[in-house]
């Protein structure tokens, strides 16, 4: 029996390895392991304000502390029953759209495009390729912009509180945005170009089931509360309300993370579920992008969701451009936050984490402190589907070459985008 091991996963967050045992060219096993321990923000929350929450909720990731926050409000304003105005709804989209900018970009750049080009750091492939850094890092500075502007600071917001926002971006600010956005545009083709001119990543296939927000209109990250569940060319929705149907969690002893699935099948979230999920989003700049990045569904690919993040990163450029054109156009009002009748009452929310589906759901009491919380990450529900791509790079794999399967498994690693820190949360023993 032959052991091929990755004791640490690099260019991701937080820690994992993966492990895969052979014996005479069969795959005997393979465990997506995931050694970070127990984050315990729920229990945290537990007793706490409904105005507490959000904000200590928002530190279970740096990287999509917006999101945290944003759903977590999404969630309480369920429970006590609150309506936030269209404008709200709209600074809440823009918001969202500079988090997943900010991420994409860091993602691609970063963590993945090195793989491609056989560069071990995006410190090393500077030195080599030194524009296709500064296009990374000027258009992670973007999406910062954006988040500081709307959400107070670009981590961890300070602005976003129940029913709205505690101050709304001012016309200077709004025009500084739409300058940084108009620049953008211009960088979105190059974008393109680059992860055009990648080689190919062709090494693992596979039917996929994904999962993903069904985008009614124009917001694809935070607006409403149906999941559908695409596989085969069948789809089945699930209501925020019964996010468990979707999730079924279960412990697994090789990883602290527990796995998800669906009728008995793991599934993929992420920028690859949302566009096939949503096909209706690729028109105009994302057609041309697909066409060229030769992107088709159904996907058996997960390499797949690098591409899938490039389109999506000039979809939320320009959906971003047209959301300060409509802010600069009509005005922001001055308005308070929707007022808050605290209640006794349940609160479930899901909206699209820049890696996919996120979770939260809070019980109040009718003083409005949190007495349950559950929350779920886009990496714990990739888990199972990470470690099923895992198994077929194995399986797919014709070569005795150790380092080329390493290779090969750490890219699908990054493909997923996994914040492995995010994906443990707190297990229940009886």
């Amino acid at each position: 029996m032959k052991t091929v091991l990755i004791e640490h996963l690099a260019r991701v967050e937080g820690h994992g390895g993966i492990t895969v045992e052979l014996e005479d060219h069969t795959v005997s096993k393979v465990h997506f392991e995931v050694f970070e321990g127990a984050r315990l923000l729920e229990s945290l929350v537990r007793g706490k304000r409904y105005d507490e929450v959000a904000p200590i909720l928002s530190r279970i990731c740096s990287i999509c502390s917006i999101a945290h926050s944003l759903t977590s409000l999404k969630a309480t304003e369920n429970a006590f029953g609150i309506r936030i105005s269209s404008q709200t709804e709209l600074l809440r989209e823009l918001l969202y759209l500079g988090e997943s900018i900010q991420s994409h970009a860091l993602h691609l750049f970063f963590l993945a495009i090195p793989d491609y080009l056989d560069s071990p750091s995006a410190v090393a492939l500077a030195a080599e390729n030194p524009d296709a850094v500064r296009l990374g890092l000027r258009l992670k500075k973007l999406g910062n912009l954006i988040q500081g502007a709307i959400g107070g600071r670009a981590i961890h917001p300070v602005n976003c509180v129940p029913g709205g926002f505690g101050t709304v971006p001012n016309v200077d600010q709004l025009i500084e945005l739409r300058g940084a956005l108009t620049e953008a545009m211009h960088d979105c083709g190059a974008v393109i170009e680059l992860m055009a001119s990648l080689p190919a990543a062709e090494f693992c296939h596979d039917d996929t089931v994904y999962a993903a927000l069904f985008a009614s209109g124009p917001d694809t990250y935070y607006a409403g509360d149906e999941v559908i569940v695409a596989s085969d060319g069948e789809r089945c929705t699930v209501r925020a309300a019964d996010y468990r149907n979707l999730t079924n969690e279960k412990s697994v002893l090789h990883s602290h993370a527990k796995h998800c699935s669906f009728h008995g099948r793991p599934f993929m979230v992420g920028s690859l579920a949302r566009l096939t999920v949503n096909p209706q989003r690729l028109t105009g700049r994302l057609a041309e992008a697909m066409k060229r990045l030769q992107l088709k569904f159904p996907a058996a690919n997960p390499m797949d969701n690098n591409k899938a993040q490039a389109v999506e990163l000039v979809g939320d450029i320009e959906r971003a451009g047209e959301i300060v054109e409509h802010l600069l156009r009509d005005g922001v009002q001055d308005e308070r936050p929707a007022a808050v009748p605290v209640r006794a009452g349940t609160g479930t929310a899901i909206t699209e984490a820049p890696r996919g589906l996120l979770v939260h759901s809070y019980t109040y009491d009718a003083g409005g402190r949190v007495t349950a919380a559950d929350v779920i990450t886009p990496t714990a529900l990739n888990a199972a589907s990470m470690e099923q791509r895992f198994r077929r790079v194995a399986e797919q794999y014709e070569g005795n070459e150790d380092a080329v399967l390493e290779k090969r498994l750490g890219m699908v690693a990054r493909a997923y985008d996994p914040c492995i820190s995010c994906s443990v949360h707190l297990v229940r023993t009886r």
